[in-house]
């Protein structure tokens, strides 16, 4: 009786701010107890009270009783059809949010901004970008497309579909932008690889004393990791503990993204503390993602013990950032192991994860592992087609490469990277017609337009088949200047195929573009060598001590019971090195018995050929490859990591130790794989 005498002395306006307390609070059985008092007292439920009611039962997620309560209203306004389209957008009743907007229409109500706003954001959710047009049409006879509500959603949606230029025009013409809009924009830059016009856009918003939000300072934190931007990251980083947003999860993982993005783990370490009471899996995967980039992969494998320590559940992009960890060190063992995790979660349908481990399996040299997994794929993404080229572009399968692309285009599209691996491995393969054939049809017939990268590896293609004229030839007819990278492949290919005035025009535009590069000058060193001009060569390495400028040193490494052994150019320090060095000798007596002659044109110093020979014989793939052969059992193939690019010398000499002692010898170098089995290479020689 006295809750009866209660809700009777309370007027509409009064309940419904209770119903809107519910709604936002969460509060579905206080909300439901409210409804079914009202119900029990017959008091009179007005439409102002039922649209109220709907919006409480929407937002507790409890989509059903606002349907019900919908569909039995005997009058209807506006706002009962904005509700019910909001409520059915919210929770994700898609197909019955484009139906109410139509019963709408059709029932002669115009629809608000508010109905605008929600509507476009199932068309978004729902992907086809004409219907996303169809409702901008609308909204544009209504007068409502320059509303901030509805120009927010509508730059929104063009922008997660990759139509910038649209969604700028909507930006553009909206004359009063709030935070929400300019999230929308920085967000969309960041999104579709624009990164520095992200900043740019952020820089226009603080000018135009837009206060930041966490939000926004999330977007652009997203932008300064994508295009490395430490300086800036730092700044946004300063404000944010001005703002006291550190603690925010979703500005605390933004942070941590972008430190792990940049390298700098310290500090990404350190924002990862800050966050530890509200820390989740996305935090975790970007800390694993940071420590694979460093190539610190016993760390981000102990981040992925700690995480599952802590009763958190991996998802797809923490064993995607994990595998290509694996894969960056070669580590077999170790990815191996996460892809059984992975198959007893389940997650071995995921596309990232499936691309991971086809790329992860090739990078350890094992094709047929590749092969195997992506033929496990039951509907390959382009992002597994993508993968499996790449693994038959670096192992030089110009063949496999090329059929693979035919089978790719009858599914998916291909892409910019599909164009890249595919001129590399055209190139590794010396198959320089048809890589030419891919670059001038890439855009007339897939609408893919070239870019940098892909003018790259045109040079390397010509360069390294001896078409050098051409090569110069097409560097001078680029519609831009060639990068560092492209000037480096034309002077390798000048090295190799001894063309010293070329090679000197290249090493120029290549310092001139990177002073600190000391591959420029080394490779001219190397060029100047091959030709006996030793007092030009003296000449660049006093350059190179009074600059200060140092040779980056090789070294290679091979993976036994899952640690890593490092070895360097006459590398002594290693416990077994009694043993190595035994081996050495002993194989080179081998290998000479078998044929193999030294080339010391392959040692770039002034000095006698027997010092030349005892240099090549302590190369570091050698040493790891005479350790590999003293503790790996035999039929275990022996899989050599080198950070350069193996030298003739060295390749001749591992054909020969194949076939002297049986064994398979896969060499991953700076550029490509080599395999070697019983004196041979499947690069052909060609590399």
């Amino acid at each position: 009786m006295r809750s009866h005498a209660l809700l009777c002395s309370l007027d509409t306006t009064s309940l419904a701010q209770i119903i809107q307390t519910c709604a936002e609070t969460k509060q579905l059985i206080k909300g439901k107890e409210l409804h079914a008092q009202l119900l029990l007292t017959w008091y009179p439920i007005c439409t102002f009270l039922t649209n109220h009611l709907i919006t409480m039962y929407s937002k507790c997620g409890a989509i059903h009783y606002a349907h019900n309560l919908f569909d039995k209203m005997s009058q209807r306004n506006i706002v009962s059809w904005t509700a019910m389209i909001t409520g059915f957008s919210q929770n994700l009743w898609l197909p019955e949010a484009l139906k109410a907007f139509s019963q709408m229409r059709i029932s002669g109500m115009n629809p608000t901004q508010f109905a605008f706003a929600s509507i476009i954001k199932v068309c978004l959710s729902l992907r086809p970008i004409t219907l996303g047009k169809q409702m901008h049409c609308l909204a544009l006879k209504s007068g409502l497309d320059s509303n901030l509500y509805v120009g927010s959603n509508l730059a929104d949606m063009y922008s997660k579909c990759g139509m910038m230029i649209d969604a700028c025009k909507f930006f553009e013409v909206i004359p009063c932008k709030d935070a929400v809009l300019w999230t929308a924009m920085v967000d969309g830059y960041a999104k579709n690889g624009e990164s520095e016009k992200a900043l740019v856009a952020f820089k226009r918003m603080i000018k135009d004393g837009i206060l930041m939000d966490p939000h926004i300072l999330s977007a652009t934190l997203s932008a300064c990791a994508a295009n490395k931007a430490y300086k800036f990251g730092m700044c946004l980083h300063s404000s944010v503990v001005k703002l006291g947003f550190e603690s925010k999860v979703v500005v605390g993982n933004a942070l941590l993204d972008m430190y792990s993005k940049v390298g700098d783990m310290e500090s990404a370490s350190n924002v990862f503390v800050i966050v530890s009471e509200h820390k989740n899996i996305v935090s975790f995967t970007s800390l694993i993602d940071g420590y694979g980039e460093m190539d610190r992969i016993d760390d981000a494998l102990d981040m992925f013990v700690e995480l599952r320590r802590q009763g958190i559940e991996p998802n797809e992009y923490t064993f995607s950032s994990l595998i290509k960890a694996c894969a960056n060190q070669a580590a077999l063992e170790q990815g191996a192991q996460l892809q059984a995790q992975v198959i007893k979660l389940n997650f071995d349908s995921e596309p990232y994860i499936s691309a991971s481990l086809v790329n992860m399996y090739g990078k350890c040299g094992l094709v047929d592992h590749s092969f195997q997994v992506f033929n496990e794929i039951r509907n390959p993404t382009e992002i597994a087609w993508d993968a499996l080229l790449n693994v038959f572009s670096q192992h030089g399968l110009g063949k496999e490469m090329m059929g693979t692309f035919d089978k790719m285009v009858l599914e998916v599209k291909p892409n910019a990277m599909t164009f890249t691996s595919l001129l590399s491995g055209c190139s590794h393969a010396g198959l320089v017609e048809e890589g030419l054939s891919y670059f001038h049809f890439m855009e007339k017939k897939y609408g893919v337009v070239p870019r940098e990268e892909h003018y790259n590896c045109v040079i390397n293609l010509l360069g390294r088949a001896g078409k050098l004229k051409e090569a110069e030839d097409f560097i001078n007819s680029m519609p831009f200047e060639a990068n560092a990278f492209g000037w480096c492949s034309f002077l390798g290919a000048c090295r190799v195929h001894g063309d010293a005035e070329r090679g000197k025009l290249a090493a120029e535009r290549l310092i001139k573009l990177e002073p600190e590069n000391s591959g420029a000058l080394v490779l001219l060193s190397n060029l100047y060598a091959k030709e006996g001009k030793w007092e030009e060569v003296r000449a660049l390495r006093t350059m190179m001590k009074e600059g200060n400028i140092k040779k980056l040193p090789g070294y290679s490494w091979v993976d036994i019971r899952e640690k890593t052994h490092i070895f360097g150019s006459e590398d002594w320090s290693h416990p077994q090195r009694k043993e190595i060095y035994e081996k050495l000798d002993c194989l080179l007596d081998e290998i000479k018995k078998a044929g193999y002659v030294p080339c010391t044109a392959s040692v770039p110093l002034d000095i006698n050929d027997n010092e030349k020979l005892q240099f090549l014989h302590h190369h570091s793939e050698r040493i790891a490859i005479a350790f590999a052969l003293l503790n790996m059992p035999f039929g275990k193939p022996i899989i050599v990591k080198k950070n350069l690019r193996v030298c003739l010398d060295c390749h001749s000499a591992i054909k020969f130790i194949s076939k002297v002692t049986g064994r398979k010898i896969i060499v991953r170098d700076s550029s490509r794989f080599h395999h070697f089995a019983d004196g041979w290479c499947s690069c052909g020689d060609y590399w």
